[in-house]
């Protein structure tokens, strides 16, 4: 997948070889990359196969809310570098990642439709979901671009939203399930399991206080399931063949050592990882099941009877598991 991080970077129209092609397009903050994200890009891909064109997604960094009304912007669910890794996983050619200006956010629906999507985009066709907005204050929606694609010569397919198990498939709903510890239904929603990606960092030694050392992950400012101990799979390191491994993660504040403070770790159910850790190595913990709520301990012994407890069930979620066809 090509990423281009500016318009600026897009192929000029007028300059072979390397002219942009026509392309088939979805626009949107792709926030998770979620099923309904998923169905709308298989479109565009498959579309733009039939029509021999590039299928190109385009999303915006940093989110729009983040820069318009940040009291009210999401912690993401996949900060740009997850988005981008799972968008290259739906077989999409290339996405367009927009830096979200003010100067950006007052265009005119006209003045986008004539400046990036015929302009610099060169589009056949825009997918999009049935409640999309674009320009300033959102004014124009799918009736609007319609109008715009009849007159400027490219086609717009609208999508209704996926209902999986009765419930609206958005990025809102699986921010919502996530932050109340739903993990089975944000994965049903997602169509995986929820993960994070991040890196290791040295942490204040409690696992080795209780013998069972962990993997500390670097401060996270994005979207995090509430307070608890998890079952969860890590992987270390980064491409196909980076290894994972069975865990129990734990994110909170560990309230049975005083100051020890808010961090996510990570116990390796089958012990250390055999590979080197340095602060670059990527981590990538993926949440499963919520064991139980954290809590403080009289001491840290009560503590670590308490993780064996937990190890074992996690032992048992994975047998289970392995036994599934």
């Amino acid at each position: 997948m090509r990423i281009y991080r500016a318009i600026s970077e897009l192929p000029a129209p007028a300059e072979p070889p390397r002219a942009m092609p026509r392309t088939v397009a979805a626009i949107g903050n792709f926030d998770g990359v979620h099923r309904g994200h998923q169905e709308i890009i298989g479109r565009v891909r498959d579309r733009a196969r039939t029509v021999g064109a590039q299928a190109i997604a385009v999303t915006f960094d940093p989110h729009p809310l983040a820069l318009l009304r940040p009291e009210l912007a999401p912690k993401l669910i996949t900060p740009i570098p997850e988005r981008l890794r799972l968008l290259e996983q739906t077989g999409i050619d290339a996405t367009l990642v927009l830096p979200f200006t003010r100067e950006f956010s007052m265009q005119s629906p006209r003045a986008f439709a004539e400046g990036v999507l015929c302009g610099a985009l060169r589009v056949v066709e825009v997918h999009e979901g049935d409640t999309f907005r674009f320009g300033h204050d959102a004014a124009a929606g799918i009736a609007e671009l319609k109008l715009l694609g009849a007159e400027m010569g490219f086609g717009v397919v609208s999508h209704r939203a996926l209902e999986v198990r009765g419930m609206t498939v958005s990025s809102s709903e699986v921010r919502r399930r996530i932050a109340a510890g739903q993990l089975g239904i944000a994965r049903a929603l997602l169509g995986r399991p929820f993960s994070i990606l991040s890196t290791p960092v040295e942490g204040r030694g409690v696992g080795k206080k209780l013998t069972t050392p962990t993997i500390n992950l670097a401060p996270y400012t994005e979207l995090l399931p509430p307070d608890g101990v998890y079952v969860t799979r890590v992987r270390i390191g980064e491409g196909a063949d980076a290894p994972s491994f069975n865990a129990v993660t734990n994110a909170g504040s560990r309230p049975t050592f005083d100051g020890a403070g808010y961090a996510v770790e990570s116990h390796l159910l089958d012990g250390p990882p055999p590979v080197d850790l340095t602060g670059s190595t990527p981590i990538e913990v993926c949440f499963l099941a919520r064991l139980r709520d954290e809590r403080r301990f009289p001491s840290p012994e009560e503590l670590k009877a308490q993780i064996l407890r937990d190890v074992g069930r996690a032992q048992r979620y994975f047998r289970r598991a392995e036994s599934q066809p």
